[in-house]
């Protein structure tokens, strides 16, 4: 019964990470400042050790937060350790996958909220999928999206 139950368990874990991200009706990405709701799939989550959770209407946003957490003072971030989590959704999909395994294309015909940005997928799959109507110029691995990327994207 015991195994039967961590079973359950398990299973019950892994589709509750896989499935949408469940964004608050007031949630306000803290960069621009405007709900995200609106922005469908690229929405995105920070989750800190302190239980703070900030939502972000694009990979960009998330991201200036990734590299600047000390800015956004009330969230009691100091650097990027107080990170507990980080969650983007596959654009085609709107599952959710952990932004450190994530694919994202840079240089694709869709504009983001704020202008160029990345797209989040689970898999080159979905990638390729992306690709034959939007393009693509690269696509990225987390550890590839540097602070001066980030900073390009927004200019």
């Amino acid at each position: 019964m015991k195994r039967v139950l961590a079973v359950l368990m398990i299973f019950f874990a892994i589709f509750a990470f896989a499935g949408e991200l469940k964004v608050p009706k007031d949630a306000k990405d803290p960069l621009f400042g405007w709900n995200v709701n609106k922005y469908g799939n690229l929405v995105c989550m920070i989750e800190l050790k302190n239980g703070k959770k900030a939502y972000f209407s694009s990979v960009k946003s998330m991201m200036d937060f990734y590299y600047r957490p000390w800015y956004y003072e009330s969230y009691g971030a100091k650097t990027v350790k107080d990170i507990k989590k980080m969650v983007v959704q596959d654009y085609l999909t709107g599952k959710t996958v952990d932004a450190k395994k994530a694919y994202y294309v840079f240089g694709s015909r869709l504009i983001g909220p704020k202008g160029d940005d990345l797209v989040p997928f689970a898999n080159m799959n979905s990638v390729k999928m992306f690709e034959l109507k939007y393009g693509g110029t690269k696509v990225l691995r987390f550890n590839q999206i540097t602070k001066g990327l980030i900073k390009y994207l927004d200019m």
